[in-house]
């Protein structure tokens, strides 16, 4: 059923970021940055299709990806690429919104669910996904933010070539959106701390390493009951907190576990996997 859903998941979000292209960007001449933008560039000029120039520029990252992210994540990342491939090619390239402002604004919207969806069930969209994805495993900071700053000099080509301005502000407006729409769906910058109170200590431990993420073991006892417990305390992301439930409910479905998010994490905090 998890994968099932994934892959629904999935499906969902390359059809989002289709239309958002085919629908609303596209048919303006608007770029949504990083590499389709880039394939749209080219695509723009040479008339070639946008759709293989998006997944030809993807294979490096995706590779680069496999390298640092793991294979459930390129697995997932590779599916996106080609549904949305095949999308684009099924869905017309059409205007729904006359106005590009219009354009830029509902096609961001869509991207960047599109984006986040797929990124909130550990994979991408590719392109600079993977990138900021690498990035922000490394370093503490909104994967959105990081989109819309590797992005922002594709903008500045198109501007320069084309000699249209507007269509270069639109299309930052386009990635602005996403990137924000982005942040609020994909929250792996988001700390919190997991209190978690069991019987199946030497279990559970074994598989939070997995994830990895440090795990401090205390010794309690029940106020009522008198009995000692071991409670384990792990700071993570809210991002892999889903993973984190699933192992504690396969584990332990009778812990007790108080979840509190965390203002800040000073010291050692592994980043990245």
């Amino acid at each position: 059923m998890k994968h099932a859903l994934d892959v629904l998941v999935t499906l969902v979000g390359a059809l989002l970021v289709a239309v958002g292209f085919n629908m609303f960007l596209i048919p303006h001449q608007l770029l949504s940055g990083g590499v389709s933008g880039i394939a749209m560039i080219i695509g723009y000029f040479t008339n070639w299709d946008i759709s293989f120039l998006y997944f030809i520029f993807n294979l490096p990252l995706l590779f680069w990806g496999l390298i640092k992210l793991g294979r459930r994540f390129i697995i997932i990342s590779v599916l996106s690429v080609l549904l949305t491939v095949w999308m684009m090619q099924i869905i017309p390239t059409s205007v729904v919104a006359k106005e590009p402002m219009l354009g830029a604004v509902f096609g961001g919207v869509l991207i960047g669910i599109g984006s986040g969806i797929t990124l909130r069930i550990g994979g991408s969209t590719a392109g600079f996904d993977i990138v900021g994805s690498i990035l922000t495993r490394r370093y503490d900071f909104p994967l959105g933010t990081v989109l819309s700053g590797l992005n922002g000099f594709v903008i500045f080509i198109l501007g320069y070539y084309k000699q249209n301005w507007d269509l270069a502000l639109f299309s930052m407006l386009a990635i602005f959106i996403s990137g924000k729409v982005v942040d609020m769906i994909h929250i792996s910058h988001v700390k919190v701390t997991a209190f978690i109170v069991t019987k199946q200590k030497e279990e559970l431990l074994q598989r939070l390493m997995q994830i990895p993420r440090g795990v401090t073991l205390v010794k309690t006892e029940g106020a009522f009951t008198k009995q000692q417990h071991d409670m384990l305390m792990t700071v993570t992301t809210k991002y892999e907190l889903v993973e984190l439930r699933r192992i504690i409910k396969e584990v332990d479905p009778r812990a007790f576990v108080n979840i509190v998010e965390t203002v800040g994490v000073l010291g050692e905090f592994r980043k990245h996997k």
